[in-house]
């Protein structure tokens, strides 16, 4: 069994800044690509930054030069740090890994979900 573990979701000032952490556990052979997605309420989700296990990264137009996704391999954590933030990116944030796991003789890769934490930014 495979867990993803968010922390860090809370109420901010617009401006002010937090640090998301997701942290995955248990049967774990590694991880590939680490993704936050966040949801807004009334609104579709959407991918917010993404990690691959190259440490390459991308990120949503909206977020750019503001949030910074990084991993600690030897934790299997990935953690968004967001700056400046606004009222605009308060919504649930979600973070999802594609983890080989074995799986019977060999492994296989599954897609996993922590199951979100609320950032709240009041203007």
């Amino acid at each position: 069994q495979v867990q993803l573990v968010e922390s860090g979701g809370g109420l901010v000032q617009a401006g002010g800044s937090l640090r998301l952490s997701c942290a995955a556990s248990g049967s774990i052979f590694r991880i590939n690509a680490m993704t936050w997605y966040r949801q807004a309420p009334g609104k579709q989700r959407e991918l917010v930054a993404h990690i691959s296990n190259d440490g390459s990264t991308n990120y949503a137009d909206s977020v750019k030069g503001r949030f910074t996704i990084s991993r600690d391999n030897a934790k299997n954590t990935v953690y968004l740090q967001m700056d400046s933030l606004k009222p605009e990116d308060t919504a649930d944030y979600y973070c999802a890994a594609l983890i080989m796991v074995p799986t019977g003789p060999s492994f296989g890769t599954k897609e996993y979900w922590g199951q979100g934490t609320q950032v709240t930014v009041s203007s």
